[in-house]
């Protein structure tokens, strides 16, 4: 089987209320194949249903093995709450075909739901704005204060800049990635994101959704400042692009040291937005549990 080693962060859509994993791969939706079965079906154990499928349906076999006359399933890492892990998913093509061997009521209303997902990539692709759009929203109806989500769409646009960067200067794995990012966040909170998930009790969340006005702030610091070493210095390669991850964090690591000797507080939050229930909740300050 195909397994790529890079992508774009993994989301979850939701069906009925149902968390569907998805992940962008060659700028389409690649869907969790198990999340999809659990929502068809109702069965307890979805990856069990998947190999029997498999087994029922010769042509489910022959796409898992790359024959046939559908893209193959590919293995696709997302977050897990045992850590990092592969996960069979497939493109919109693919679940269609994944459906049709499913004799469920919910198929027509989740074929017309995976329709409208794949017809708003195709509306992004051509109009970036309107995924920032959906973003806003979606954060919106959770319940989070407007300055805050301002700042967070902000930050979700320096670090696009800044991935895009490694992307054209030699880190291409989700691996490398993750070894830049943490390299940046413990020049800036003297963290790694595992670190710092553990301190406001994160699991699958993600950190900077959880994140103060200054958190978020000082990471946006170290993200743009590393962006603009990576273009000053022409960095290339893993080594150098280590470099100037480690000293684009140190300046916001600077800069935090000194708001914390000059407040008296730590700027770094063990608190978390994960008591959102859709009502607008207070802003998060530093150092507030």
């Amino acid at each position: 089987m195909n397994e790529p080693n890079s992508a774009s962060e993994a989301r979850v859509a939701l069906f009925e209320k149902r968390e569907i994993r998805r992940v962008l791969y060659d700028t389409e939706w690649w869907f969790v194949i198990t999340d999809i079965v659990a929502v068809l079906t109702d069965s307890a154990d979805p990856s069990e249903y998947w190999k029997k499928m498999r087994r029922r349906d010769p042509d489910l076999g022959k796409a898992l093995q790359g024959g046939g006359q559908f893209v193959p399933p590919l293995a696709l890492e997302f977050k897990t709450a045992g850590g990092p892990q592969k996960l069979q998913c497939w493109n919109t093509e693919g679940i269609f075909r994944l459906i049709q061997s499913i004799p469920s009521p919910k198929a027509e209303p989740f074929k017309r739901w995976l329709a409208r997902v794949g017809k708003e990539r195709i509306d992004e692709i051509e109009n970036p704005e309107l995924a920032m759009a959906r973003m806003q929203e979606l954060y919106e109806k959770k319940g989070y204060p407007k300055e805050w989500i301002d700042k967070r769409l902000r930050g979700i646009a320096v670090r696009q800049d800044l991935t895009d960067e490694w992307k054209g200067r030699g880190a291409a794995s989700s691996l490398e990635y993750a070894i830049l990012t943490n390299e940046i966040m413990q020049g800036a909170f003297d963290l790694k994101v595992e670190e710092y998930k553990q301190v406001k009790s994160l699991e699958r969340e993600n950190l900077r959704d959880h994140m103060t006005d200054m958190e978020l702030i000082l990471t946006m610091l170290a993200e743009a400042t590393t962006t603009t070493l990576h273009r000053d210095r022409d960095s290339q390669g893993m080594d150098p692009l280590r470099k100037d991850a480690k000293d684009g964090g140190a300046v916001a690591g600077r800069t935090r040291k000194d708001i914390e000797q000059q407040t008296g507080k730590p700027v770094i939050s063990s608190g978390n937005f994960k008591p959102l229930t859709g009502r607008r909740p207070k802003n998060l300050k530093a150092g507030e549990d």
